[in-house]
């Protein structure tokens, strides 16, 4: 990225750390445990050696290569994560027109388990870090849940203070976590060398070859090595690439591969140790610090995926696929910092009543790895798309380079797959009722403005045959409307019913591009129309924040007329969508549409208009 300075690059990092690495870096607190766990296998040499080998590698091909590598090529002017690669792929018109459908329901699926994946997060970190409490006495064991509860909702309170004190130490704490793991894994290696031979693919072939179905089902757990390794990508804007980059090869990798080489080397001494390699390989003396430091590395990222869960809603609610929530902005400075108040009690509900259901990090885990094969393999099948249409590679290149990611992805979802009876089902079902919610809501939509075009006036012919029959009164009135072609509802029912015209009417559409950010300069398109009509296009990333009064400000300045809020009244529809028997959507789906549709938030709240300025005046819709 252009805009990472030399000098900034070692600061940037150093956030990168804390920011982008927290999820997957929390990943040995549990994953050695439950590789063997999960297949019930035998604590050998043969098995120890080969389940490292096969985190080696499968870290090397997924991470370092697809991801670092391959998939962080494709920024969206600097924007990374799966709705811009969707919308990536959706710029490609001969694409649209032929699979459109298919592709937004490929990324719909990666961004629906995404939500799964940050509800099951929080819950297997926090957990997994305070059950070293128990190695150190089991005085805490009764007690493991409630403490994890306590933390967990600490940890959701405090989103609507915003986290731009506590993410000053979320780099330092990080990487003195990450130096800690780096650390505990020298000091066991040292002790039993042999483990180093990991890196040998041999020892991964051996042990497939020899136990072909215990190596499959022990895949489904060998993934929790990787998770997080999707935010990587997600996490392009706030960094760029050469940050993720540089942290993940110098800091990350080398100390999560030292961390599980250190467990190994604790197993092939003391195979009984399998009960919990991470702690039990620390030093009696450094237990209560180290499940201290644990903690709080579960806590980042536990935000991290918080933050990001946000980011993602505010996204798809800018590019239609949700309904308007209400959106605080935490940080004056920092614009990615912003607090969802529904999503944040949605998602502390769903994570509380998680950590009930399953109680501890090993049942945690079996409900952990589906939502993120399936949304790896969602990215993998988008970026496959991207580099043979966009890219223009050539489709021997794309299949040999792609081939390799598939096969693993398939291998990930088939063995987790076998996970969906004791626990998998529970990201199934949050992530198949977060897509019915996309999907339902985008086709609500679209018959919404179905019936608006049908029954609307032209805005050209309006204008032509309005005449001098309609009292004009002073002021200006601005008219929101999604179909600037056509005449805004709300301006025809202030004609109906006050039979009064304001001098100047400004008629005002939001469009949202599918870039990150727009250039103040290139925020409005302004047309007279007539001396009486102005029509107004804003635009908008998928990541700006709203705010109409400002765009309004750019209005009036470019047209030269004064700007007083106080003159300016905002006439803004209020549909009432009403379910009727047709060819829309199955009886259900309406239904759920008009609940979601009669629980948005305010236009007016949603684009920051001063409420003491706003006329609604209400439509009826069928749909």
């Amino acid at each position: 990225m252009s805009h990472v300075k030399k000098a900034a690059l070692p600061a940037m990092t150093l956030a990168a750390l804390g920011v982008v690495f927290g999820d997957i870096g929390t990943s040995p607190l549990y994953a050695i445990k439950e590789c063997f766990s999960a297949a019930h296998v035998d604590v050998t040499i043969e098995s120890i050696m080969g389940i490292l080998s096969l985190i080696f590698w499968c870290m090397t091909i997924t991470i370092s290569i697809k991801y670092v590598s391959i998939i962080m090529r494709a920024d969206n002017n600097g924007e990374g994560g799966i709705m811009s690669l969707l919308a990536l792929n959706l710029r490609n018109k001969q694409l649209i027109t032929k699979h459109k459908l298919a592709i937004i329901a490929c990324g719909f699926v990666g961004a629906s388990l995404f939500f799964g994946d940050g509800i099951i997060t929080p819950a297997i970190s926090v957990l997994s870090a305070v059950e070293g409490l128990s190695i150190a006495t089991p005085i805490f064991n009764d007690w493991i849940v409630p403490i994890a509860l306590g933390i967990l909702t600490a940890l959701f309170m405090i989103q609507r203070h915003g986290t731009a004190v506590m993410g000053k130490f979320f780099g330092p704490v990080t990487l003195l976590w990450f130096l800690s793991l780096g650390t505990l894994g020298i000091w066991n290696i040292i002790q039993t060398p042999i483990v180093l031979g990991m890196v040998s693919p041999h020892w991964a072939a051996s042990f497939v070859w020899d136990h072909p179905a215990i190596a499959f089902f022990t895949m489904g757990a060998v993934i929790l090595t990787i998770t997080g390794g999707e935010a990587l990508y997600a996490d392009l804007g706030h960094f760029g690439p050469t940050p993720i980059r540089m942290a993940w090869f110098t800091v990350v990798l080398p100390c999560l591969l030292l961390n599980y080489a250190g467990q190994g080397a604790l197993l092939l001494r003391r195979p009984d140790a399998i009960e919990n390699p991470f702690y039990l390989m620390v030093p009696e003396w450094a237990l209560y610090p180290m499940i201290g430091l644990a903690t709080i590395a579960a806590i980042i990222a536990s935000q991290a995926m918080i933050t990001g869960i946000f980011s993602m809603a505010k996204q798809a609610i800018q590019l239609g696929y949700l309904p308007r929530l209400t959106i605080q902005q935490t940080s004056e400075s920092e614009q990615g910092q912003i607090y969802v108040p529904f999503l944040n009690w949605t998602l502390f509900i769903a994570v509380f009543i998680i950590v009930l259901l399953f109680e501890n990090s090993s049942n945690l885990a079996s409900a952990y790895g589906v939502a993120v094969t399936s949304t790896m393999l969602c990215g993998t099948i988008l970026i496959t798309i991207l580099a043979h249409t966009y890219w223009r590679w050539p489709v021997y290149k794309t299949a040999l380079i792609m081939t390799p990611f598939f096969l693993l992805d398939l291998i990930f979802v088939s063995a987790t797959s076998l996970k969906i009876p004791d626990g998998g089902w529970v990201t199934i079902a949050i992530g198949g009722v977060i897509f019915v919610l996309l999907m339902t809501w985008k086709r609500g939509r679209e018959l919404m403005f179905e019936n608006l075009q049908r029954d609307a006036l032209p805005l050209d012919i309006f204008i032509n045959h309005l005449g001098n029959s309609v009292q004009i009164v002073q002021g200006q009135a601005i008219f929101m409307t999604s179909t600037p072609k056509i005449v805004p509802h709300a301006m025809l029912h202030n004609l109906k019913h006050n039979k009064i015209l304001h001098e100047l009417n400004f008629l005002i559409t939001v469009e949202t591009k599918d870039v990150p950010y727009v250039e103040d300069d290139a925020r409005i398109y302004v047309k007279k129309l007539d001396e009486r009509f102005i029509k107004v296009i804003v635009y908008y990333g998928f990541k700006d924040e709203p705010d109409i009064p400002k765009a309004l400000k750019q209005v009036y300045d470019a047209l030269e007329l004064e700007f007083n809020m106080m003159q300016i009244s905002f006439f803004i529809s209020r549909d009432r969508v009403i379910s009727t028997v047709g060819d829309g959507m199955a009886p259900w789906r309406e239904k759920l549409f008009i609940s979601m549709q009669r629980n948005t938030s305010a236009v007016s709240d949603f684009y920051q208009i001063p409420s003491n300025r706003v006329v609604e005046l209400g439509s009826q819709i069928e749909i």
